[in-house]
Protein backbone atom coordinates (compact mmCIF):
# COMPACT_ATOMS: atom_id res chain seq x y z
CA UNK A 1 0.00 0.00 0.00
CA UNK A 2 1.20 3.12 -1.27
CA UNK A 3 2.12 6.04 1.15
CA UNK A 4 -0.48 8.37 -0.48
CA UNK A 5 -3.11 5.67 0.22
CA UNK A 6 -2.24 5.24 3.77
CA UNK A 7 -2.71 9.23 3.90
CA UNK A 8 -6.29 9.29 2.19
CA UNK A 9 -7.12 6.45 4.68
CA UNK A 10 -6.06 8.16 7.72
CA UNK A 11 -7.32 11.52 6.61
CA UNK A 12 -10.64 9.93 5.77
CA UNK A 13 -10.72 8.51 9.58
CA UNK A 14 -9.68 11.43 10.95
CA UNK A 15 -12.34 13.43 9.56
CA UNK A 16 -15.37 10.46 10.65
CA UNK A 17 -13.76 10.52 13.99
CA UNK A 18 -13.74 13.94 13.81
CA UNK A 19 -17.96 13.98 13.03
CA UNK A 20 -18.64 11.61 15.69
CA UNK A 21 -16.60 13.89 18.66
CA UNK A 22 -17.85 17.33 17.24
CA UNK A 23 -21.70 17.58 17.62
CA UNK A 24 -21.35 16.87 21.88
CA UNK A 25 -19.45 20.67 21.65
CA UNK A 26 -21.99 22.40 19.59
CA UNK A 27 -25.22 20.54 21.53
CA UNK A 28 -27.43 22.76 24.07
CA UNK A 29 -24.63 21.12 26.69
CA UNK A 30 -21.68 23.15 24.83
CA UNK A 31 -20.60 25.69 27.65
CA UNK A 32 -20.25 22.79 30.18
CA UNK A 33 -18.56 20.70 27.61
CA UNK A 34 -15.86 23.65 26.73
CA UNK A 35 -15.58 24.41 29.99
CA UNK A 36 -14.46 21.15 31.30
CA UNK A 37 -12.33 20.93 28.01
CA UNK A 38 -10.53 24.23 29.16
CA UNK A 39 -10.28 23.25 32.59
CA UNK A 40 -8.47 19.93 31.92
CA UNK A 41 -6.18 21.43 29.32
CA UNK A 42 -5.32 23.88 31.76
CA UNK A 43 -4.48 21.11 34.37
CA UNK A 44 -2.36 19.35 32.08
CA UNK A 45 -0.55 22.53 31.03
CA UNK A 46 -0.17 23.13 34.93
CA UNK A 47 1.10 19.24 35.60
CA UNK A 48 3.83 19.66 32.46
CA UNK A 49 5.22 23.11 34.16
CA UNK A 50 5.15 21.41 37.86
CA UNK A 51 7.30 18.66 35.72
CA UNK A 52 9.42 21.62 34.37
CA UNK A 53 9.94 22.67 37.81
CA UNK A 54 11.09 19.15 39.25
CA UNK A 55 13.45 18.93 36.57
CA UNK A 56 15.30 21.98 37.82
CA UNK A 57 14.68 20.81 41.66
CA UNK A 58 16.86 17.43 40.10
CA UNK A 59 20.03 19.63 39.32
CA UNK A 60 19.79 21.62 42.46
CA UNK A 61 19.45 18.43 44.71
CA UNK A 62 21.85 16.33 43.69
CA UNK A 63 24.00 18.79 43.33
CA UNK A 64 23.77 19.48 46.67
CA UNK A 65 24.05 15.66 47.85
CA UNK A 66 27.56 15.63 45.50
CA UNK A 67 28.84 18.79 47.51
CA UNK A 68 27.45 17.13 50.84
CA UNK A 69 25.67 20.71 51.79
CA UNK A 70 23.04 19.57 54.39
CA UNK A 71 21.55 22.87 54.16
CA UNK A 72 20.57 22.87 50.82
CA UNK A 73 20.38 19.29 51.01
CA UNK A 74 17.02 19.91 53.55
CA UNK A 75 16.25 23.39 51.82
CA UNK A 76 15.37 21.32 48.47
CA UNK A 77 13.61 18.26 50.68
CA UNK A 78 10.93 21.13 51.52
CA UNK A 79 10.71 23.03 48.62
CA UNK A 80 10.37 19.20 47.10
CA UNK A 81 7.13 18.85 49.43
CA UNK A 82 5.84 21.44 48.04
CA UNK A 83 5.85 21.03 44.40
CA UNK A 84 4.69 17.14 45.30
CA UNK A 85 1.98 18.77 46.68
CA UNK A 86 0.93 20.88 43.98
CA UNK A 87 1.49 18.20 41.47
CA UNK A 88 -0.93 16.23 43.73
CA UNK A 89 -3.52 18.51 43.56
CA UNK A 90 -3.38 18.50 40.13
CA UNK A 91 -3.24 15.26 38.66
CA UNK A 92 -6.38 14.69 41.29
CA UNK A 93 -8.50 17.21 39.86
CA UNK A 94 -7.71 16.50 36.03
CA UNK A 95 -8.28 13.28 36.99
CA UNK A 96 -11.51 14.15 38.17
CA UNK A 97 -12.83 16.53 35.88
CA UNK A 98 -11.79 14.25 33.00
CA UNK A 99 -13.88 11.31 34.46
CA UNK A 100 -16.89 14.04 34.37
CA UNK A 101 -16.12 15.20 31.15
CA UNK A 102 -16.37 11.57 29.96
CA UNK A 103 -19.26 10.80 32.00
CA UNK A 104 -21.41 13.70 30.25
CA UNK A 105 -20.21 12.95 26.47
CA UNK A 106 -20.93 9.62 26.58
CA UNK A 107 -24.68 10.61 28.49
CA UNK A 108 -24.81 12.54 25.92
CA UNK A 109 -23.99 10.83 22.74
CA UNK A 110 -25.75 7.63 24.06
CA UNK A 111 -29.20 9.69 24.40
CA UNK A 112 -28.47 11.18 20.91
CA UNK A 113 -27.74 7.74 19.40
CA UNK A 114 -30.89 5.51 20.83
CA UNK A 115 -33.22 8.60 19.88
CA UNK A 116 -32.06 8.23 16.37
CA UNK A 117 -32.00 4.59 16.26
CA UNK A 118 -35.30 4.52 17.97
CA UNK A 119 -36.35 6.95 15.92
CA UNK A 120 -38.34 6.76 12.46
CA UNK A 121 -38.18 3.04 13.09
CA UNK A 122 -34.72 2.92 12.32
CA UNK A 123 -34.49 -0.09 14.93
CA UNK A 124 -36.17 -2.18 12.93
CA UNK A 125 -35.33 -0.99 9.57
CA UNK A 126 -32.12 -1.77 10.26
CA UNK A 127 -32.78 -5.36 11.11
CA UNK A 128 -34.21 -6.03 7.58
CA UNK A 129 -31.43 -4.25 5.81
CA UNK A 130 -28.86 -6.77 7.13
CA UNK A 131 -30.73 -9.46 5.01
CA UNK A 132 -30.16 -7.88 1.88
CA UNK A 133 -26.96 -8.91 -0.44
CA UNK A 134 -26.15 -5.00 -1.10
CA UNK A 135 -26.37 -4.53 2.96
CA UNK A 136 -24.60 -7.86 3.90
CA UNK A 137 -21.92 -5.46 5.51
CA UNK A 138 -24.32 -3.64 8.01
CA UNK A 139 -23.06 -3.27 11.35
CA UNK A 140 -24.99 -5.74 13.75
CA UNK A 141 -25.63 -5.76 17.46
CA UNK A 142 -26.76 -2.13 17.71
CA UNK A 143 -26.94 -3.05 21.97
CA UNK A 144 -23.10 -3.21 21.74
CA UNK A 145 -22.53 -0.09 19.93
CA UNK A 146 -24.75 2.25 22.14
CA UNK A 147 -23.74 0.66 25.85
CA UNK A 148 -20.19 -0.43 25.37
CA UNK A 149 -18.57 1.22 22.36
CA UNK A 150 -19.96 5.23 22.92
CA UNK A 151 -18.64 4.92 26.17
CA UNK A 152 -15.38 3.49 25.24
CA UNK A 153 -14.92 5.94 22.13
CA UNK A 154 -15.75 9.00 24.84
CA UNK A 155 -12.90 7.73 27.04
CA UNK A 156 -10.31 6.89 24.53
CA UNK A 157 -11.23 10.05 22.63
CA UNK A 158 -10.09 12.07 25.96
CA UNK A 159 -7.73 10.14 27.38
CA UNK A 160 -5.47 10.19 23.83
CA UNK A 161 -6.36 13.31 22.88
CA UNK A 162 -5.47 14.75 26.17
CA UNK A 163 -2.18 12.24 26.39
CA UNK A 164 -0.96 13.78 22.88
CA UNK A 165 -1.63 17.63 24.29
CA UNK A 166 0.34 16.31 27.10
CA UNK A 167 3.03 15.24 25.45
CA UNK A 168 3.46 17.91 23.25
CA UNK A 169 3.89 20.41 25.67
CA UNK A 170 6.47 18.46 27.48
CA UNK A 171 8.33 18.59 24.29
CA UNK A 172 7.78 21.88 23.81
CA UNK A 173 8.81 22.65 27.28
CA UNK A 174 11.84 20.50 27.87
CA UNK A 175 13.79 20.45 24.03
CA UNK A 176 14.87 23.35 24.96
CA UNK A 177 16.43 22.72 28.57
CA UNK A 178 17.56 19.37 27.19
CA UNK A 179 19.32 21.23 23.90
CA UNK A 180 21.31 23.72 26.45
CA UNK A 181 22.03 21.00 28.98
CA UNK A 182 23.54 18.58 26.11
CA UNK A 183 25.83 20.44 24.71
CA UNK A 184 27.51 19.86 21.52
CA UNK A 185 28.79 16.76 19.84
CA UNK A 186 32.08 16.90 18.36
CA UNK A 187 34.06 14.37 15.91
CA UNK A 188 36.57 13.95 12.97
CA UNK A 189 35.05 12.50 9.80
CA UNK A 190 36.97 12.44 6.40
CA UNK A 191 40.05 15.11 7.33
CA UNK A 192 36.99 17.60 8.75
CA UNK A 193 35.77 18.25 11.95
CA UNK A 194 32.19 17.94 12.75
CA UNK A 195 29.97 19.35 15.26
CA UNK A 196 26.59 18.71 16.25
CA UNK A 197 25.06 21.23 18.70
CA UNK A 198 22.04 20.03 21.02
CA UNK A 199 23.49 16.00 20.84
CA UNK A 200 21.01 14.33 22.60
CA UNK A 201 17.55 16.42 21.34
CA UNK A 202 18.96 14.57 17.98
CA UNK A 203 19.78 11.44 19.83
CA UNK A 204 16.23 11.37 21.57
CA UNK A 205 14.32 11.92 18.02
CA UNK A 206 16.45 9.34 16.44
CA UNK A 207 15.42 6.92 19.14
CA UNK A 208 11.78 8.05 19.50
CA UNK A 209 11.37 8.06 15.63
CA UNK A 210 12.78 4.16 15.21
CA UNK A 211 10.85 3.06 17.82
CA UNK A 212 7.49 4.43 16.21
CA UNK A 213 8.11 3.02 13.26
CA UNK A 214 8.84 -0.37 14.60
CA UNK A 215 5.81 -0.32 16.77
CA UNK A 216 3.77 0.78 13.83
CA UNK A 217 4.83 -2.27 11.76
CA UNK A 218 4.57 -4.84 14.55
CA UNK A 219 1.37 -3.77 16.19
CA UNK A 220 -0.64 -3.04 13.19
CA UNK A 221 -2.62 -6.92 13.45
CA UNK A 222 -3.96 -5.09 16.43
CA UNK A 223 -6.29 -3.01 14.57
CA UNK A 224 -8.06 -5.51 12.83
CA UNK A 225 -7.76 -8.17 15.85
CA UNK A 226 -9.55 -5.78 18.54
CA UNK A 227 -12.82 -4.92 15.89
CA UNK A 228 -13.17 -8.58 15.28
CA UNK A 229 -12.54 -9.75 19.18
CA UNK A 230 -16.01 -6.74 19.85
CA UNK A 231 -17.82 -8.69 17.01
CA UNK A 232 -17.10 -11.66 17.86
CA UNK A 233 -18.03 -11.25 21.96
CA UNK A 234 -21.36 -9.10 20.71
CA UNK A 235 -22.34 -11.94 18.72
CA UNK A 236 -21.38 -14.74 21.41
CA UNK A 237 -23.42 -12.33 23.91
CA UNK A 238 -26.53 -12.01 21.35
CA UNK A 239 -27.17 -15.82 21.40
CA UNK A 240 -26.96 -16.19 24.56
CA UNK A 241 -30.37 -13.89 25.22
CA UNK A 242 -31.77 -15.09 22.11
CA UNK A 243 -31.61 -18.53 24.44
CA UNK A 244 -32.90 -17.04 26.90
CA UNK A 245 -35.73 -15.73 25.30
CA UNK A 246 -36.37 -18.92 23.44
CA UNK A 247 -36.22 -20.85 26.59
CA UNK A 248 -39.59 -22.85 26.67
CA UNK A 249 -39.66 -23.33 22.68
CA UNK A 250 -35.58 -24.94 22.82
CA UNK A 251 -36.77 -26.76 25.83
CA UNK A 252 -39.96 -28.39 23.98
CA UNK A 253 -37.74 -29.20 21.12
CA UNK A 254 -35.43 -30.82 23.59
CA UNK A 255 -32.74 -28.34 21.53
CA UNK A 256 -29.95 -28.11 24.27
CA UNK A 257 -27.59 -29.95 22.43
CA UNK A 258 -27.74 -27.75 19.30
CA UNK A 259 -27.72 -24.82 21.33
CA UNK A 260 -24.50 -25.88 23.15
CA UNK A 261 -22.74 -26.58 19.59
CA UNK A 262 -23.74 -23.17 18.77
CA UNK A 263 -22.91 -21.41 22.01
CA UNK A 264 -19.42 -23.37 21.80
CA UNK A 265 -18.79 -22.08 18.34
CA UNK A 266 -19.84 -18.62 19.29
CA UNK A 267 -17.15 -19.16 22.52
CA UNK A 268 -14.46 -20.88 20.52
CA UNK A 269 -14.49 -18.05 17.58
CA UNK A 270 -14.41 -15.65 20.65
CA UNK A 271 -11.70 -17.56 22.53
CA UNK A 272 -9.39 -18.00 18.92
CA UNK A 273 -9.56 -14.67 18.18
CA UNK A 274 -8.51 -13.77 21.89
CA UNK A 275 -5.68 -15.81 21.81
CA UNK A 276 -4.53 -13.95 18.38
CA UNK A 277 -5.07 -10.82 20.30
CA UNK A 278 -3.03 -11.77 23.14
CA UNK A 279 -0.30 -13.06 20.73
CA UNK A 280 -0.26 -10.01 18.99
CA UNK A 281 0.32 -8.37 21.96
CA UNK A 282 2.67 -10.14 23.25
CA UNK A 283 4.99 -9.25 20.61
CA UNK A 284 3.92 -5.44 20.85
CA UNK A 285 4.99 -5.65 25.12
CA UNK A 286 8.57 -6.90 23.82
CA UNK A 287 9.17 -4.61 22.02
CA UNK A 288 7.17 -1.67 23.86
CA UNK A 289 8.83 -2.79 27.31
CA UNK A 290 12.23 -3.05 26.14
CA UNK A 291 12.09 -0.15 24.35
CA UNK A 292 11.52 1.63 27.77
CA UNK A 293 13.74 0.11 30.01
CA UNK A 294 16.68 0.41 27.18
CA UNK A 295 15.05 4.53 27.45
CA UNK A 296 16.61 4.93 31.69
CA UNK A 297 19.74 4.21 31.02
CA UNK A 298 20.21 5.33 27.35
CA UNK A 299 20.52 9.22 28.33
CA UNK A 300 22.93 8.04 30.94
CA UNK A 301 25.02 6.44 28.46
CA UNK A 302 25.26 9.25 25.85
CA UNK A 303 26.07 11.73 28.98
CA UNK A 304 28.29 9.40 30.66
CA UNK A 305 31.96 10.73 28.78
CA UNK A 306 30.92 13.78 29.55
CA UNK A 307 30.16 13.54 33.17
CA UNK A 308 33.26 11.64 33.57
CA UNK A 309 35.76 14.05 31.81
CA UNK A 310 34.19 16.51 34.64
CA UNK A 311 32.49 18.85 32.15
CA UNK A 312 29.22 18.18 34.36
CA UNK A 313 28.95 17.11 37.66
CA UNK A 314 26.12 14.99 38.97
CA UNK A 315 23.19 17.08 39.03
CA UNK A 316 23.53 18.22 35.63
CA UNK A 317 24.13 14.79 34.67
CA UNK A 318 20.37 13.93 36.46
CA UNK A 319 19.00 17.27 35.08
CA UNK A 320 19.88 16.11 31.43
CA UNK A 321 19.20 12.40 32.44
CA UNK A 322 14.98 13.78 33.38
CA UNK A 323 15.01 16.00 30.93
CA UNK A 324 16.03 13.46 28.07
CA UNK A 325 13.21 10.90 29.73
CA UNK A 326 10.44 13.88 29.38
CA UNK A 327 12.01 14.67 26.19
CA UNK A 328 11.94 10.84 24.84
CA UNK A 329 8.29 10.35 26.28
CA UNK A 330 6.68 12.80 24.82
CA UNK A 331 8.49 11.72 20.99
CA UNK A 332 7.50 8.00 22.74
CA UNK A 333 3.66 8.86 23.03
CA UNK A 334 3.22 6.82 19.80
CA UNK A 335 4.85 4.10 20.81
CA UNK A 336 3.08 3.84 24.68
CA UNK A 337 -0.14 4.33 23.26
CA UNK A 338 -0.40 1.99 20.07
CA UNK A 339 -2.15 -0.48 21.90
CA UNK A 340 -4.91 2.17 23.05
CA UNK A 341 -5.11 3.95 19.93
CA UNK A 342 -5.62 0.44 17.88
CA UNK A 343 -8.68 -0.06 20.07
CA UNK A 344 -9.47 3.05 19.70
CA UNK A 345 -9.39 2.60 16.06
CA UNK A 346 -11.98 -0.19 16.15
CA UNK A 347 -14.17 1.49 17.94
CA UNK A 348 -14.56 4.64 15.75
CA UNK A 349 -14.52 1.87 12.88
CA UNK A 350 -18.13 0.07 14.41
CA UNK A 351 -19.33 3.78 15.08
CA UNK A 352 -19.09 5.17 12.09
CA UNK A 353 -20.53 2.21 10.37
CA UNK A 354 -23.42 2.16 12.77
CA UNK A 355 -23.56 5.79 11.80
CA UNK A 356 -24.13 5.33 8.45
CA UNK A 357 -26.45 2.52 8.74
CA UNK A 358 -28.58 4.66 10.67
CA UNK A 359 -28.83 7.69 7.96
CA UNK A 360 -29.56 4.59 5.17
CA UNK A 361 -32.47 3.73 7.81
CA UNK A 362 -34.75 6.58 6.82
CA UNK A 363 -38.23 6.29 5.98
CA UNK A 364 -39.56 5.48 2.67
CA UNK A 365 -42.07 8.44 2.16
CA UNK A 366 -44.95 6.30 1.06
CA UNK A 367 -47.40 7.48 3.46
CA UNK A 368 -49.09 11.17 3.02
CA UNK A 369 -52.19 12.68 4.27
CA UNK A 370 -55.27 12.82 2.64
CA UNK A 371 -58.16 15.18 2.49
CA UNK A 372 -60.42 12.73 3.19
CA UNK A 373 -61.52 10.25 6.18
CA UNK A 374 -60.13 7.03 4.04
CA UNK A 375 -57.10 4.87 3.56
CA UNK A 376 -56.26 4.68 -0.16
CA UNK A 377 -53.49 2.55 -1.89
CA UNK A 378 -51.82 4.03 -5.34
CA UNK A 379 -50.28 2.34 -6.92
CA UNK A 380 -48.56 0.41 -4.41
CA UNK A 381 -45.99 -2.39 -4.74
CA UNK A 382 -44.40 -4.28 -2.01
CA UNK A 383 -41.26 -6.26 -2.44
CA UNK A 384 -38.68 -9.35 -0.41
CA UNK A 385 -35.62 -7.61 0.93
CA UNK A 386 -33.93 -9.47 -2.06
CA UNK A 387 -35.85 -7.32 -4.20
CA UNK A 388 -38.26 -10.14 -5.26
CA UNK A 389 -41.92 -8.76 -5.84
CA UNK A 390 -44.67 -9.67 -3.25
CA UNK A 391 -47.76 -8.25 -4.14
CA UNK A 392 -49.39 -5.06 -6.33
CA UNK A 393 -52.15 -3.08 -5.27
CA UNK A 394 -54.20 0.35 -6.41
CA UNK A 395 -57.33 1.98 -6.75
CA UNK A 396 -57.88 0.27 -2.61
CA UNK A 397 -59.82 2.04 -0.17
CA UNK A 398 -60.59 1.61 3.39
CA UNK A 399 -63.38 4.11 5.34
CA UNK A 400 -65.03 4.75 8.41
CA UNK A 401 -67.66 1.63 9.46
CA UNK A 402 -65.70 -0.69 6.71
CA UNK A 403 -64.65 -4.52 8.12
CA UNK A 404 -62.37 -6.13 5.75
CA UNK A 405 -60.62 -9.81 5.76
CA UNK A 406 -56.92 -9.82 4.42
CA UNK A 407 -57.00 -12.93 2.87
CA UNK A 408 -54.02 -15.06 0.52
CA UNK A 409 -51.39 -17.56 0.85
CA UNK A 410 -48.90 -17.74 3.21
CA UNK A 411 -46.06 -15.78 2.42
CA UNK A 412 -48.29 -13.56 0.10
CA UNK A 413 -47.27 -10.01 1.69
CA UNK A 414 -50.37 -9.65 3.89
CA UNK A 415 -48.20 -9.13 6.95
CA UNK A 416 -46.01 -6.90 5.27
CA UNK A 417 -49.09 -4.44 3.85
CA UNK A 418 -49.68 -4.06 7.57
CA UNK A 419 -45.99 -3.06 8.26
CA UNK A 420 -46.42 -0.81 5.27
CA UNK A 421 -49.29 0.87 6.71
CA UNK A 422 -47.58 1.22 9.64
CA UNK A 423 -44.51 3.06 8.11
CA UNK A 424 -42.12 0.25 9.07
CA UNK A 425 -41.48 -1.91 5.82
CA UNK A 426 -38.88 -0.07 3.37
CA UNK A 427 -39.30 -2.39 0.39
CA UNK A 428 -42.33 -0.75 -0.90
CA UNK A 429 -42.92 1.85 -3.86
CA UNK A 430 -45.99 4.04 -4.69
CA UNK A 431 -47.88 5.98 -2.38
CA UNK A 432 -50.34 5.76 0.36
CA UNK A 433 -53.15 8.28 1.40
CA UNK A 434 -53.89 8.59 5.18
CA UNK A 435 -56.89 10.05 7.02
CA UNK A 436 -55.80 12.78 9.77
CA UNK A 437 -54.84 11.82 12.68
CA UNK A 438 -54.02 8.26 11.78
CA UNK A 439 -50.76 7.50 13.65
CA UNK A 440 -52.61 8.88 16.37
CA UNK A 441 -56.04 6.75 15.82
CA UNK A 442 -54.58 3.74 13.94
CA UNK A 443 -53.49 0.21 16.44
CA UNK A 444 -51.61 -2.85 15.22
CA UNK A 445 -52.39 -6.52 16.50
CA UNK A 446 -49.44 -8.65 15.79
CA UNK A 447 -49.86 -12.48 16.50
CA UNK A 448 -47.01 -12.34 18.91
CA UNK A 449 -46.99 -9.13 21.02
CA UNK A 450 -44.38 -7.35 22.76
CA UNK A 451 -45.16 -6.63 26.75
CA UNK A 452 -42.16 -5.08 28.53
CA UNK A 453 -41.11 -6.23 31.92
CA UNK A 454 -42.87 -4.60 35.03
CA UNK A 455 -46.28 -4.13 36.24
CA UNK A 456 -48.99 -5.75 35.26
CA UNK A 457 -50.39 -1.85 34.29
CA UNK A 458 -47.23 -0.82 32.30
CA UNK A 459 -47.48 -3.50 30.01
CA UNK A 460 -51.21 -3.54 29.61
CA UNK A 461 -51.03 0.56 28.77
CA UNK A 462 -48.16 0.44 26.87
CA UNK A 463 -46.41 2.27 25.13
CA UNK A 464 -48.65 4.81 26.78
CA UNK A 465 -48.00 5.60 30.48
CA UNK A 466 -50.22 3.28 33.13
CA UNK A 467 -51.17 6.54 35.30
CA UNK A 468 -53.36 8.07 32.10
CA UNK A 469 -55.84 5.35 32.91
CA UNK A 470 -58.03 4.41 36.16
CA UNK A 471 -57.57 1.00 38.23
CA UNK A 472 -61.48 0.47 36.83
CA UNK A 473 -60.49 1.62 32.96
CA UNK A 474 -57.50 -1.04 33.59
CA UNK A 475 -59.27 -3.87 35.08
CA UNK A 476 -62.64 -3.75 32.69
CA UNK A 477 -60.25 -3.92 29.49
CA UNK A 478 -58.88 -7.50 31.26
CA UNK A 479 -62.49 -8.87 32.10
CA UNK A 480 -63.64 -7.95 28.62
CA UNK A 481 -60.58 -9.23 26.96
CA UNK A 482 -61.75 -12.79 28.94
CA UNK A 483 -58.57 -11.95 31.43
CA UNK A 484 -60.92 -11.41 34.78
CA UNK A 485 -57.94 -13.37 36.67
CA UNK A 486 -55.89 -10.73 36.07
CA UNK A 487 -57.46 -7.89 37.22
CA UNK A 488 -56.54 -7.60 40.68
CA UNK A 489 -52.72 -8.09 39.53
CA UNK A 490 -52.40 -4.80 38.44
CA UNK A 491 -49.16 -4.01 40.20
CA UNK A 492 -47.98 -7.10 39.98
CA UNK A 493 -43.89 -7.06 38.72
CA UNK A 494 -43.20 -9.85 36.35
CA UNK A 495 -41.84 -10.50 32.68
CA UNK A 496 -45.47 -11.59 31.13
CA UNK A 497 -43.97 -11.80 27.40
CA UNK A 498 -42.95 -15.55 28.75
CA UNK A 499 -45.30 -15.79 32.27
CA UNK A 500 -48.66 -15.74 30.38
CA UNK A 501 -49.30 -18.32 27.55
CA UNK A 502 -49.62 -17.83 24.04
CA UNK A 503 -53.38 -17.13 24.10
CA UNK A 504 -53.12 -15.09 27.41
CA UNK A 505 -50.56 -13.01 25.79
CA UNK A 506 -52.78 -12.40 22.60
CA UNK A 507 -55.95 -11.87 24.78
CA UNK A 508 -53.83 -8.84 26.49
CA UNK A 509 -53.02 -7.18 23.46
CA UNK A 510 -56.64 -7.14 22.94
CA UNK A 511 -57.19 -5.85 26.14
CA UNK A 512 -55.21 -2.73 24.82
CA UNK A 513 -57.00 -2.32 22.18
CA UNK A 514 -60.00 -2.21 23.97
CA UNK A 515 -58.44 0.27 26.71
CA UNK A 516 -56.98 2.64 24.26
CA UNK A 517 -60.43 2.78 21.43
CA UNK A 518 -58.60 3.19 18.26
CA UNK A 519 -60.86 4.24 15.40
CA UNK A 520 -58.28 1.79 12.86
CA UNK A 521 -57.39 -1.60 14.31
CA UNK A 522 -55.14 -3.87 11.95
CA UNK A 523 -55.19 -7.44 13.69
CA UNK A 524 -52.69 -9.84 11.91
CA UNK A 525 -53.48 -13.78 12.94
CA UNK A 526 -54.26 -11.70 16.61
CA UNK A 527 -56.33 -14.56 18.21
CA UNK A 528 -55.11 -17.51 15.99
CA UNK A 529 -53.57 -18.83 19.52
CA UNK A 530 -57.45 -18.92 20.89
CA UNK A 531 -59.78 -21.41 20.94
CA UNK A 532 -63.34 -21.05 18.68
CA UNK A 533 -65.60 -19.72 21.50
CA UNK A 534 -63.01 -17.21 22.64
CA UNK A 535 -61.76 -16.22 19.56
CA UNK A 536 -65.83 -15.71 18.46
CA UNK A 537 -66.62 -13.38 21.99
CA UNK A 538 -63.03 -11.49 21.31
CA UNK A 539 -64.29 -10.09 17.47
CA UNK A 540 -67.57 -9.61 18.82
CA UNK A 541 -66.36 -6.85 21.02
CA UNK A 542 -63.52 -5.57 18.59
CA UNK A 543 -66.54 -5.37 16.49
CA UNK A 544 -68.86 -3.51 18.30
CA UNK A 545 -65.07 -0.99 19.38
CA UNK A 546 -64.91 -0.22 15.90
CA UNK A 547 -69.02 0.43 15.24
CA UNK A 548 -68.66 2.65 18.56
CA UNK A 549 -65.45 4.56 17.29
CA UNK A 550 -66.96 4.95 13.63
CA UNK A 551 -63.78 3.12 12.97
CA UNK A 552 -62.41 0.50 10.40
CA UNK A 553 -61.26 -3.38 11.39
CA UNK A 554 -59.06 -5.35 8.76
CA UNK A 555 -57.81 -9.23 9.52
CA UNK A 556 -55.92 -11.27 8.90
CA UNK A 557 -56.86 -14.57 9.88
CA UNK A 558 -57.10 -17.81 8.06
CA UNK A 559 -60.03 -19.25 10.10
CA UNK A 560 -63.85 -19.38 8.35
CA UNK A 561 -65.51 -18.02 11.53
CA UNK A 562 -63.63 -14.87 11.60
CA UNK A 563 -65.05 -14.16 8.28
CA UNK A 564 -68.56 -13.86 9.83
CA UNK A 565 -66.81 -10.68 11.18
CA UNK A 566 -65.94 -8.82 7.70
CA UNK A 567 -68.57 -7.68 5.21
CA UNK A 568 -65.47 -7.01 3.02
CA UNK A 569 -62.57 -8.55 1.65
CA UNK A 570 -58.98 -7.41 0.06
CA UNK A 571 -57.39 -11.01 -1.61
CA UNK A 572 -53.38 -11.46 -2.68
CA UNK A 573 -54.26 -13.58 -5.64
CA UNK A 574 -51.35 -15.81 -6.85
CA UNK A 575 -49.95 -13.59 -9.05
CA UNK A 576 -49.47 -11.22 -6.45
CA UNK A 577 -52.30 -8.88 -7.45
CA UNK A 578 -54.30 -7.35 -4.14
CA UNK A 579 -58.06 -7.22 -5.47
CA UNK A 580 -60.80 -5.94 -3.39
Amino acid sequence: MSLLTKLKQFRNFASRAWALSAPYFGSDEKWKARGLLAAIIALNLGAVYMLVLLNEWNRVFYDALQNKNAEVFWQQLGRFTGLAFGYILIAVYRFYLTQLLEIRWSAWMTTHVMARWLGHKAFYRLELMRFTHENASLPDNPDQRIQEDLGMFTASAVGLSMGLLNAAVTLASFVGILWGLSGSFGFAFNGSDWNIPGFMVWMALIYALVGSVLTHYIGRPLIKLNFEQQKREADFRHHLVRVREYSEAIALDRGEPVEQRQLGGHFSAVLQNTLALIKAQKRLTWFTVGFGQAAVVFPFVVAAPRFFSGAIQLGELMQIASAFGRVQDALSWFVDNYDALARWRATTDRLTGFEDSLRSANGQGLLGASGDDELRLDQLTLSLPNGQRLLQGEGLALRPGDSVLLQGASGSGKSSLFRTLAGIWPYAQGRIALPAGFEQDAMFLPQRPYFPTGRLRDALAYPAAAERYSDAELQQALRDALLPQLAPRLDDEDAWGQKLSGGEQQRLAVARALLKKPRWLFADEATSALDAAAELEIYGKLRALMREQGGALVSIAHRPSVAAFHERQWTVEASGRLTG
